[in-house]
């Protein structure tokens, strides 16, 4: 593969040096005479293999031109030699301290320049090489854990006869909430995931008890309260994700303290159960159930308003009623 390498050095014979060396080892070079030209290179993003740069020029030095590099998102990968007549150690610690990837001193033997431009390249055309299949890799077994955490979310919805899609709904409207309540991607990601899972633990409870038509039986209730606990006991066990279990074990607490299973309220309830109290109670009134159809609407809307700083986490109901007075067309409901 062909190597293409910027040169930017203000001694034009220096320049002429290094390019009669490349030309004749075939690598493709752009010659500089400054900073300014570097800077007028830079612009048209043209993306080299290696930068080659003098340390002391006129206009700017080259440890400017490295921090001008590498702090630009296009060539901030693209490695970086210093060419110098400096024989100061402490120059070149500093160099290498800045990001520079070898110091070549002049004078210099062509056999030298070529063997450290090319080892730099090809060390970092590996390093992007096995970085890129890291990222593939890291990519498929991502979604390779959220399919089979799907398919556990769905074996937990089939036991409910009446509902169907209940822990992706909710999954869903989580991320939303914490999307616009200012959470980082990757804590919208878990706190999906928390979504997903939260009601795992009704896996231990009777098909009867779930899908039994009209009122519970204190017992039956009691069975049912047991599920919470037995979620955070079951996604335990996932030992890299630990916080999976925080949206199974309280999503049923209340924020005046009402709930279970640990009567925990305000914040002593973590923000994810928060979040996922409000989606999980949102869906359960827009969906069908054994005892009642959903909903309608504006008494979805009335219930979370009302239940706002009792059952509900007042800063999230907010934004659970944001979405639904967005929600024109009633779309977010079971389908």
């Amino acid at each position: 593969m062909e190597e293409r390498v910027v040169v930017v050095d203000d001694d034009a014979i220096s320049l002429r040096i290094v390019k009669r060396i490349f030309d004749r080892a075939g690598i493709e070079g752009r010659y500089l005479h400054s900073g300014k030209d570097l800077d007028a290179y830079l612009r048209k993003g043209m993306l080299p293999d290696l930068f080659l740069l003098d340390i002391y020029m006129p206009d700017a030095n080259g440890f400017d031109l490295l921090k001008h590099i590498h702090t630009d998102p296009v060539y901030r990968n693209v490695p970086v030699i210093f060419l110098t007549g400096d024989d100061d150690v402490k120059t070149e610690a500093a160099g290498l301290h800045a990001g520079a990837a070898d110091f070549i001193r002049k004078p210099f033997a062509a056999e030298v320049l070529l063997k450290r431009v090319h080892n730099t390249i090809e060390l970092t055309r590996l390093h992007n090489d096995m970085a890129q299949e890291i990222r593939a890799k890291t990519e498929k077994l991502s979604r390779a854990y959220l399919q089979i955490v799907e398919a556990l979310a769905a074996s937990v919805d089939a036991k409910d006869t009446y509902t169907h899609g209940h822990s992706s709904r909710v999954a869903a409207y989580s991320r939303e909430i914490a999307r616009r309540a200012g959470f980082s991607e990757a804590e919208q990601d878990s706190i999906f995931m928390m979504g997903i899972l939260h009601d795992v633990g009704k896996i231990g409870i009777q098909d009867a008890i779930i899908n039994k038509e009209g009122r519970l039986t204190d017992e039956e209730f009691a069975a049912i309260k047991t599920h919470p606990a037995m979620g955070a006991e079951i996604l335990g066990h996932i030992a890299d994700y630990p916080e999976l279990a925080i949206g199974a074990r309280w999503h049923h607490e209340r924020y005046d303290g009402r709930g279970y299973p640990d009567g925990l309220a305000g914040d002593d309830i973590p923000e994810v159960a928060r979040i996922i109290a409000v989606a999980d109670s949102y869906d359960a009134m827009t969906s069908n159930r054994s005892y009642r159809d959903a909903m309608a609407q504006d008494v979805v809307r009335a219930e979370i308003a009302r239940c706002s700083g009792g059952q509900f986490d007042p800063r999230f109901a907010n934004i659970m009623l944001q979405m639904i007075d967005e929600d024109a067309e009633y779309t977010m409901k079971e389908v």
